[in-house]
């Protein structure tokens, strides 16, 4: 395993596979947040990542057709270990990052910013992300907003998940 994993990842990868959201067929709601977003925030590229034990699987793109990457490659790996916004300004001066091949490859990754997706205290399903192919700074207000857009990204599993699983008293 070659990223971080925080001290509550079984209890999270747990919560994944119990909101039955992982494989599912795209949705509408989530691809208005990532369109609105990306528009917000003038990048080319926005996602809802979840990141399941081995992959980071695509709940929405804009800007990018991918359905999933190997977990160990995911910027994302980093947002869920807090619940502050994660940026990577430059991700070719980030030592962590400058050999990821989303930043030497063709997908030229150079600016990260991911909001996590809080779903319970301890517990990030993964992260609404905005990606960009030339580095950005990203402010203190940029950051609120992007947690704005995922809570309502995490609202939207929130009604799926009940949905799903009605039975809860």
């Amino acid at each position: 395993m070659d990223y971080p994993v925080g001290p509550h990842e079984e209890e999270r990868l747990t919560a994944l596979l119990e909101t039955g959201i992982l494989d599912t067929a795209s949705d509408p709601a989530f691809d208005a947040i990532t369109g609105e977003a990306q528009r917000h925030f003038d990048v080319p590229m926005c996602l809802v990542t979840l990141l399941d034990r081995d992959r980071q699987w695509i709940k929405s793109a804009q800007g990018i057709c991918l359905p999933e990457t190997p977990r160990d490659i995911a910027f994302c790996n980093y947002t869920i270990l807090s619940d502050e916004v994660f940026v990577v300004e430059d991700a070719r001066a980030d030592d962590r990052f400058k050999s990821n091949p989303a930043v030497t490859g063709d997908m030229g990754i150079r600016f990260y910013a991911g909001a996590p997706l809080i779903y319970m205290k301890n517990i990030r399903l993964g992260a609404l992300c905005l990606l960009d192919t030339k580095p950005r700074t990203f402010s203190r207000g940029d950051r609120a907003e992007l947690q704005i857009y995922a809570e309502r990204v995490v609202a939207e599993i929130a009604a799926r998940e009940f949905t799903l699983h009605p039975s809860h008293e």
